[in-house]
């Protein structure tokens, strides 16, 4: 696992039942800061740059990192793998922190925690390569808890009723909807360094040839995607707190919520709801759109 100099090593996390058992023995023992000591210590961190404190926001966290990686562990994934991957999310969140805010880091770190365990979700099924749009994304992430909650087995092609059902809830066609179901139901990708003989020479990456992106494009991909992630939590400061409550109750979470529930949640109607949706939506465009302008003209300066 890559880490930032600037940030700590997080405890040792093996493979395996036992390794996961001890990881989370010892996490439990960090202790969880009040919101004045993650204050002062994200203060010193942005300032100073302080290590120690750094440490201390990093591991007084690492608890959330173990429960969100859990909401993930039905992808066929090694769980120390997908925590691996959430404690690098949480380390960026950490560095870009920004404590004047007024927010708890762990409500802007689990930005960082989820996307990174997105990616490594997507890259290990392979589906990025598949050109995966925001659509399939929430298709992909969503479709395994749509289709135990309308009972539909898991190995078997679904229903057209079903497949309409969740085309229509997703926003995705019911094409794509049967795709993704058979991808999932053959599971993640197999691996190419097993044998093809039965004295073991040989394995199947031997027989194929490298198409994929050169590392240059892999790293500047990967600087990207930090980007927009920062923008993204950055352009969410400039809503107030109930748009962006909803927005990301209704966009940016693995299980939205309808306009029925969120209308009752703030005792208002369902129209009222959108349009406070669409409201945020736009002002968020308009504050990304802002942000990124005046970094291109840091950058260029």
């Amino acid at each position: 696992m890559t880490q930032d100099s600037n940030l700590p090593a997080v405890p040792a996390l093996a493979s395996g039942e036992d390794g996961l058992n001890r990881y989370m023995s010892q996490i439990r023992k960090f202790p969880v800061l009040t919101a004045e000591q993650e204050y002062m210590l994200a203060k010193r961190y942005a300032e100073h740059q302080d290590p120690d404190a750094a440490r201390q926001l990093v591991t007084s966290h690492l608890r959330l990192v173990a429960k969100i990686a859990m909401g993930y562990r039905g992808y066929g994934l090694p769980m120390s793998e997908l925590i691996s991957e959430g404690n690098i999310g949480l380390m960026q969140g950490v560095k870009k922190f920004e404590p004047d805010r007024g927010f708890r880091l762990a409500t802007y770190a689990m930005w960082w925690i989820k996307a990174s365990m997105q990616e490594f979700i997507l890259r290990s099924w392979s589906l990025v390569k598949m050109g995966t749009t925001a659509a399939q994304k929430k298709l992909f992430f969503n479709l395994r808890r749509m289709k135990k909650n309308i009972d539909a087995f898991e190995d078997t092609d679904l229903h057209p009723d079903d497949v309409k059902k969740i085309a229509t809830d997703l926003g995705v066609s019911e094409a794509e909807v049967v795709n993704m179901n058979r991808r999932m139901m053959m599971g993640g990708d197999a691996s190419l360094n097993v044998s093809f003989n039965e004295d073991g020479e040989g394995q199947w990456q031997d027989m194929l040839a490298d198409s994929g992106p050169l590392q240059d494009e892999t790293v500047a991909n990967a600087e990207e995607a930090q980007w927009r992630h920062a923008l993204l939590a950055e352009a969410m400061e400039s809503l107030n707190e109930r748009e962006r409550a909803i927005l990301f109750e209704r966009r940016l979470t693995d299980d939205p919520k309808t306009l029925e529930e969120l209308s009752q949640t703030y005792n208002v109607s369902r129209e009222r709801v959108r349009q406070i949706e669409v409201r945020a939506f736009e002002k968020l465009q308009k504050a990304m759109q802002s942000i990124a302008r005046e970094r291109m003209l840091v950058a260029a300066a």
